[in-house]
């Protein structure tokens, strides 16, 4: 972004639409050029470089430093162009804000996007989260005219000045694609002849987008009926043909999934290795796994499958690159162009893949570019103020540094409140269900994934609306489940996938958490009336044990109603059993704002009623090495306030370069 005050960077952008349509001369045989494909993904409106659950700047992510790197690149090349891969307008408290708090008028642009003009985006894709809001939201901060039941905009909305495009979500309406399949963006070039004079002409990039046709497990409440999906690689087979027959140079696939070698399927979530395999993809950008592609160090499954190269960025010879998430990286995918006399082809063997941090080799992170927040600045303050909104008080800090080791901290509270509010529903709704056992299922959200920094941690002291936030990250709908006591046990086993199978006669260390496996997708209860072990030196699927309902042993065919979220009870995460049909309760309501909710009635949370009840424990047995997990540092007085007395600090820094501490767990106590 150049340094513009707002009013001249909107006449900049608005200067730059009729490029997209620009021409310039074809290129000549022999020409040649370099054309950087530059890649941002999982932005999920953090703007930014600003913690709101902490109130507190955060130099670590934010759109804000990434255009920093968008700014050297384009420095750098001279030829760019500049696509997002999607899950932008959801993921913070000014996402919340925009969307649900001080809705937008249709007159008024989205914080990100207007960033996004600002910085010139050339395309995007959607992202799964972009439907986390409702279809109407959508269509208007997109600027869409959705023909869907129920989305009633009487006119096109302020939206991106950048076209997006979504290949395999169609109105359930038109049998139409809901957002153009695919775009062909017409650049100029800086370029050579044969021999090597300098000449400009144009070349045709092609962007064509996917998102998981899981959405509509995910997303059921707002999408069923009114939308559905195909899967990734028919929507390929059947548009990228049309795009190479309108012209397009070269075609760039914006899948917003990762690599799954698994039987495909038309639900896959994650199709990108088989997208690679489609005839016609040249470039391939990825995303919502959350992951840094290419990376040679990667232990990620997914790239170290067969025809995956992580350190050159190839996936079936593609060049792939995946930008990690909330503004951390720039993707970037250096395209060598050569001109056959009818079109540019692509010299692969010359092609560079590369995902740029934000953070320098120093560990200094690049500075943030103040044109940014000059254009945020209303809308970030506007949130700050309205986080603080004050809700109660706790007299302990809730936080999941240790959750993955047993600490209820910061989870009780959502399992309290999801109870209470499923059992007042049952008893004014839904009196055959009256007798039945209420239980709440929740997990913890942030456990380090973005970086050391990236934990729930409320404070002991008052409570405002920026901590529950920080409490339940996600705008999900609060729903109940009936099942089985063998369906019980299956949700807990597939919980318990979050760790690895420990051999305890192995004497060198083991790493206890799979990171593969999300925390959100680890799910406990917190109730005094449940109990279980979780027995890790046992296979996936083997690991639930002492399965109890108030000490009694919980049988194959007794009954349950579960508390949990429309992401999961709708199939989000596969657990067995949780397909949508086991729905009793789908509330209109938020998980977080019954939380708020409860916490308001409540006004005083304790340690003793919301913070210590543990459902489960390890199975103990004695481990010949070390096992180990990672956590931020300096935190062990935490996990003994929360009664671990089986963890220990092994090392104030564990040497992978994130800012995490190393901690050992003893598995005998």
């Amino acid at each position: 972004m150049r340094h513009l005050k707002p009013c001249q960077i909107v006449i900049a952008v608005l200067a730059t639409l009729p490029a997209f349509a620009h021409s310039a001369p074809a290129a000549p045989k022999g020409a040649s050029a370099t054309l950087a494909v530059l890649e941002t993904t999982d932005l999920h409106s953090n703007v930014v470089g600003y913690d709101y659950f902490k109130l507190a700047a955060e130099p670590s992510i934010g759109l804000d430093r990434t255009a920093r790197l968008i700014a050297q690149a384009r420095a750098e090349f001279p030829n760019t162009v500049l696509f997002d891969n999607g899950d932008t307008i959801q993921g913070n408290a000014l996402a919340d804000w925009q969307a649900l708090v001080k809705p937008l008028r249709c007159d008024q642009t989205l914080g990100i996007y207007k960033v996004m003009n600002a910085l010139e985006y050339d395309g995007a894709s959607i992202g799964n989260h972009e439907f986390n809001y409702g279809l109407a939201y959508l269509s208007q901060v997109t600027g869409s005219r959705f023909k869907v039941a129920g989305v009633d905009q009487p006119k096109r909305c302020a939206g991106p000045v950048f076209p997006q495009v979504l290949a395999n979500v169609y109105s359930a309406r038109t049998k139409q694609p809901l957002f153009s399949p695919y775009r062909i963006v017409e650049k100029k070039l800086s370029a050579h002849d044969a021999h090597g004079k300098p000449i400009t002409a144009t070349v045709k990039v092609g962007i064509i987008g996917f998102t998981p046709p899981t959405i509509m497990s995910w997303d059921k409440r707002w999408l069923e009926g009114k939308v559905y999906t195909t899967g990734v690689r028919e929507a390929a087979l059947k548009y990228i043909p049309e795009m190479r027959k309108k012209g397009a140079d070269i075609v760039v696939a914006i899948a917003h999934g990762g690599l799954d070698a698994n039987p495909y399927t038309p639900q896959m979530e994650n199709a990108g290795w088989y997208l690679a395999q489609v005839p016609g993809v040249d470039a391939m950008l990825l995303g919502h796994s959350h992951q840094l592609f290419p990376n040679a160090a990667s232990t990620a499954p997914q790239f170290n499958l067969p025809g995956v190269d992580k350190a050159k960025g190839l996936v079936h010879g593609v060049p792939t690159v995946m930008a990690n998430l909330w503004g951390k990286h720039l993707g970037v995918i250096a395209l060598q162009l050569k001109a056959d006399g009818k079109r540019w082809t692509i010299e692969k063997d010359k092609t560079v893949v590369e995902a740029r941090a934000a953070q320098n080799a120093d560990k200094r992170f690049v500075a943030a570019d103040p044109a940014v927040m000059e254009l945020i600045r209303a809308e970030h303050e506007a949130t700050i103020d309205y986080v603080k909104t004050p809700v109660g008080t706790t007299d302990f800090r809730m936080t999941t540094y240790f959750a993955d080791v047993g600490d209820p901290s910061a989870l009780q509270v959502v399992n309290a409140a999801q109870t209470q509010y499923v059992q007042n529903y049952i008893a004014a709704n839904l009196p055959q269900y009256a007798k039945l056992p209420v239980l709440s299922m929740s997990a913890p959200f942030k456990s380090g994934l973005a970086g050391a920094f990236d934990f729930t941690d409320v404070p002991a002291g008052n409570l405002a609306l920026n901590n529950a936030a920080d409490l339940y990250l996600y705008p999900n709908a609060l729903y109940a489940v009936k099942i089985d006591g063998a369906g019980l046990k299956a949700w807990l086993e597939t919980s318990a996938r979050r760790f690895n199978t420990i051999d305890p006669s192995k004497s060198t260390t083991q790493e206890l958490v799979n990171a593969t496996v999300p925390s959100y997708n680890f799910d406990t209860p917190t109730s005094q009336e449940i109990s279980y072990e979780i027995d890790v030196t046992q296979p996936p699927g083997a690991r639930i044990r002492k399965l109890a309902l108030r000490g009694v042993p919980v049988a194959p065919g007794q009954e349950f109603i579960v508390a949990t979220n429309n992401y999961r009870a709708s199939g989000g995460g596969n657990f067995p059993g949780l397909d949508g049909s086991k729905t009793i309760l789908a509330s209109p309501d938020t998980s977080r704002d019954v939380l708020i909710a409860y916490v308001r009635d409540v006004k005083k949370l304790s340690r003793a009623t919301h913070g210590s009840t543990r459902s489960w424990r390890f199975t103990q047995v004695r481990t010949a090495g070390p096992v180990v997990f990672h956590s931020a540092p300096g935190m062990l007085e935490l996990a003994r306030e929360a009664g671990l007395d089986n963890v220990r600090e092994a090392q104030a820094d564990d040497g992978l370069g994130k800012g995490f501490a190393l901690y050992e767990l003893d598995l005998s106590k």
